[in-house]
């Protein structure tokens, strides 16, 4: 596929930040979605300005973070267990936003930073593998200031007791860190340490899923590409069109809470 038609296939009206950038970067540093469609999602949530500080938590190979800063000036720390900082370096560089992009190794239960450290805290298919624990939200949310904000964009599933026909076939044990836009909502509304104030559905997230596997499988090989075989496999059998993405979004309150047990 042709460099110029991929980055066609990959523009979506909805996204309109995303259709800018080069189709064969963005599927060369895959490394599940299409992340530049649910980073730009989450942005229409958030409110970011130039010279604020993001930390963008399991940024992957840093296509999030080079997009926060370019599309909004925000300085972010990118902040990844898997790949190593100085290969993000090299995205960053080549983007030409090393001056507000700064990678660093961290794992996502023992941050490198200082409490208030950040204006917002984004994190983009990687949020559901720790952030389901009942406690880590008063984790994370100490290295937020007051009135800082947490946005989250996964896949997800409605809530229910049974899996569904459709899904069976395809069901793998880890799916279970899937949840509904309400579960997101109750799981952090319940700490009192946060102001819910987005959790919803991303309009045609099965859709655009899906597409982004078609478009990508021709140019994939080995993992990658019985990854996207078998997600397509997979979605095409969901007929009910039951996976799809979550978005959260959440502000941080200010007040002695922050002295709490589970922040320290």
């Amino acid at each position: 596929m042709a460099n110029d038609e991929l980055t066609a296939r990959l523009a979506k009206a909805c996204f309109p930040r995303a259709a800018r950038y080069d189709g064969r970067f963005v599927v060369e540093n895959l490394m599940g979605s299409n992340v530049l469609w649910l980073a730009e999602y989450l942005c229409d949530a958030l409110d970011l300005r130039p010279g604020m500080r993001v930390l963008d938590l399991g940024c992957g190979k840093a296509v999030s973070s080079i997009f926060l800063a370019k599309e909004f000036g925000v300085a972010v720390t990118a902040a990844d267990l898997w790949i190593k900082p100085h290969e993000n370096q090299r995205r960053i560089d080549a983007a030409g936003v090393d001056h507000l992009i700064q990678p660093v190794h961290a794992e996502a239960h023992a941050l490198p930073f200082a409490q208030g450290s950040f204006d917002a805290i984004v994190s983009l298919d990687a949020y559901q593998y720790f952030g389901t624990d009942d406690l880590y939200l008063g984790y994370i949310a100490k290295f937020l200031k007051p009135g800082g904000r947490l946005g989250i964009v996964c896949p997800g599933l409605p809530d229910f007791d049974e899996k569904p026909q459709t899904l069976k076939a395809w069901w793998e044990w880890d799916f279970c860190c899937f949840h509904s836009p309400d579960w997101w909502r109750r799981h952090w509304a319940k700490t009192g340490l946060v102001t819910v104030e987005a959790a919803d559905w991303m309009p045609d997230g099965h859709a655009l899923w899906l597409d982004w596997y078609r478009a990508t499988l021709p140019l994939l090989t080995g993992f990658h590409a019985k990854s996207s075989t078998d997600g397509i496999a997979m979605l095409e059998a969901d007929t009910d069109k039951l996976y799809g993405f979550v978005r959260a979004v959440a502000r941080r309150g200010a007040g002695a809470w922050m002295s709490g047990n589970a922040l320290d």
